[in-house]
């Protein structure tokens, strides 16, 4: 993991093949995968394989979400053994969850994976107000670690097999031991660049099996929000509040209510309803594929400077190998300035290249330059910190030295800016207050908090897609300022990018990517924009959003549908863009029939000569065991029965 190793800076690039990792006690059953549309970002060669879909799952009316959850190790999963003491028990997690029916629903599992079901996703029981029933899937870790065994290899483990199975689900969970969760959090947020889906570190301070528990309100409401909101930032869930990761700290060691985040409001509460404050979650703005970072570099330590600390122990710290140091300052960043000795030692260690980052001992607070004492640390290259947790910053370093590819000064610079939501920007602030709403409730005569929560959320997105189907960037702009959130839905859940996917206006949608909106958030028909573009046939758009990250989702059922009814209008177009967006044309239809079959059957030639170079073979049967040859045959259409011709296809 050291800076000398090779750089590991993996792209999520659908184009390859991606399997799931294989680690113990998976619970894995491969029905949930093989109802999945596995996506790729450009038209699939001849030899590429093909994603088979197969397994006998009920109709679905039911919408559903895909969570994976990581299983690493804590309190959370503890069970006590025949001494009565709390211990991890290996293989035990996924087998007591399913005795346990206010975490997983028996009934529905058996309805949805008939006989498979003691080897099928976990399932969460209904929640009432929540769009959909949360299909769930543990990889457990062997072995089981304690947090405070965690190592920065562990991080890239986690961040890995994020990796590997992010176009499978729809959000992740962690299960995490409490004493480094910090930790962990604030370096997966750095790791998991471009982030689009959520992803929730959670632990407890009671295990889940026990009579009083944290862990199950815990681990079943990250489930929750992991599955039905699309919050692309790393989060850690714990005492009923969302917290962004790297603004956390653990601040008590037997409370339930364990961390907190000092200088941010939580992004989430969950009380009887799950209320999320959307204008504080940190969007990605950049039109790049979700990627992950693995290299970390490991000569990275805290300080924390204390009273007549010895010149010996603060050059020790500073010696090589050591190229980042968090310098855990008084106050709002202060350190002896009459310690000439300390000082000289600073300026010699920032001149032969280590990056130092200048943090307050205070949990709330920033570092500023308002004292001597303080300015003295700028003038021999100390960065400030402003007000990043001391785990955010080791990590941060952490993360930028393992970029070989960035220079010094880009580093130094990079340590200064808001990267992930973990400092406070040193802009100047924009209007971010409900201004509009505001006049707009004086002359309706509205003034209570909810009445004007309810307004703004009503009034906003209906203005923002008005503004979106005017193509005016500038109004999208000024209600911006005011404070509306172009990541906003409206009661149908459609987001003003579901509606520039529609129209085909590629600035548009190119400035709300610009601007973090969500290439994943599912409208009430679990349409996304990618869908949207589909829909429509606008393939400028369809590669934007693929190279954003976006995927089809749901069945491949469905999509075969959809590919059946294209070939069956002899719209060549319409596969295309399905094609390109990721599906694979041999996806057949409940019925077993493919486009192929389709096309074969009602004469289109031209569509049966674009598909066959794409599938693996042309003679694959329907339910009544007809292949796209006797669709051919049956329907009269000799010249493309020859194309399918089984004898001359073996040929």
């Amino acid at each position: 993991m050291s800076s000398n190793g090779d750089t590991k800076h993996v792209k999520a690039e659908a184009s390859e093949p991606i399997s799931l990792p294989l680690n113990t006690n998976v619970g894995y059953t491969q029905s949930l995968l093989d109802s999945s549309v596995l996506p790729s970002p450009t038209l699939q060669s001849p030899a590429m394989r093909r994603n088979v879909s197969d397994g006998n799952l009920m109709a679905q009316d039911v919408k559903e979400a895909r969570v994976r959850v990581i299983y690493t190790g804590g309190t959370i999963g503890m069970m006590r053994n025949e001494r009565h003491v709390l211990a991890p028990i290996p293989n035990a997690l996924v087998r007591l969850i399913r005795k346990y029916p206010n975490i997983h629903d028996e009934e529905y599992a058996q309805r949805r994976f008939g006989a498979s079901a003691s080897m099928a996703p976990l399932v969460l029981p209904y929640v009432q107000g929540e769009a959909r029933r949360v299909l769930y899937q543990v990889t457990e870790y062997s072995p089981l670690l304690d947090s405070s065994n965690m190592t920065m290899l562990d991080w890239s483990r986690i961040a890995n097999d994020i990796y590997q199975s992010y176009e499978f689900f729809d959000g992740f969970v962690v299960l995490h031991g409490t004493d480094t969760l910090s930790y962990t959090a604030s370096a997966l947020s750095f790791m998991l660049e471009n982030l689009g889906k959520t992803v929730i570190i959670t632990g407890s301070q009671l295990p889940i099996f026990e009579t009083r528990t944290d862990g199950k309100d815990n681990f079943t409401s990250a489930l929750i929000i992991a599955g039905n909101y699309v919050i692309p930032e790393v989060c850690i869930f714990f005492g009923n509040k969302l917290l962004r990761g790297n603004r956390t700290v653990k601040v008590s060691s037997n409370s339930l209510d364990a961390f907190n985040s000092p200088n941010v409001p939580p992004l989430a509460q969950i009380g009887i309803n799950v209320n999320v404050d959307y204008r504080l979650i940190f969007r990605p703005c950049s039109v790049e594929r979700f990627c992950v970072q693995l290299q970390l570099d490991e000569n990275v330590g805290l300080l924390r400077i204390f009273p007549s600390i010895s010149l010996s122990t603060f050059r020790a710290f500073l010696a090589p190998p050591m190229r980042g140091v968090v310098m855990q300052s008084f106050g709002s960043g202060n350190v002896p300035s009459n310690r000439k000795d300390l000082i000289d030692e600073l300026r010699a260690a920032s001149e032969r290249g280590v990056i130092i980052i200048n943090c307050t001992q205070c949990p709330n607070g920033a570092v500023a330059e308002i004292y001597d004492t303080g300015k003295v640390l700028h003038d021999v290259g100390v960065i400030p910190g402003y007000d990043m947790t001391p785990e955010a910053a080791l990590s941060k370093l952490a993360y930028v030295i393992g970029k070989q590819e960035w220079s010094l000064e880009v580093k130094k610079q990079m340590m200064q800016s808001n990267l992930r939501g973990e400092l406070t920007s040193t802009t100047t602030p924009k209007m971010q207050d409900y201004d509009l709403v505001d006049a707009v409730a004086r002359s309706l005569h509205l003034s209570s908090p909810q009445e004007l929560d309810q307004l703004g959320a009503t009034l906003f997105p209906a203005m923002i897609n008005a503004a979106v189907v005017e193509g005016d960037i500038k109004k999208i702009n000024n209600l911006k300022a005011y404070g509306a959130d172009l990541s906003g839905s409206n009661h149908d859940h459609r987001t003003a990018l579901h509606l520039a996917c529609q129209m085909g206006n590629m600035q548009i949608v190119r400035h709300l990517l610009h601007n973090g909106v969500s290439v994943h958030t599912r409208d009430r028909y679990d349409r996304t924009p990618l869908q949207e573009a589909v829909a429509t046939d606008n393939q400028e758009i369809i590669q934007l959003l693929i190279s954003c990250g976006a995927h089809l989702t749901g069945s491949s059922r469905a999509v075969g549908e959809q590919l059946c009814a294209a070939a069956a209008r002899g719209s060549l177009t319409r596969l295309k863009s399905y094609q390109l967006a990721g599906a694979d044309l041999a996806l057949c239809d409940p019925s077993g029939r493919t486009a192929l079959h389709v096309a074969a059957l009602h004469g289109f030639k031209e569509l049966v000569e674009y598909m066959l170079p794409y599938l693996e073979s042309a003679q694959v049967k329907d339910m009544l065991g007809l292949s796209a040859y006797d669709y051919a045959t049956r329907g009269g259409h000799s010249d493309i029965a020859e194309l399918l011709n089984p004898v001359k296809q073996e040929d």
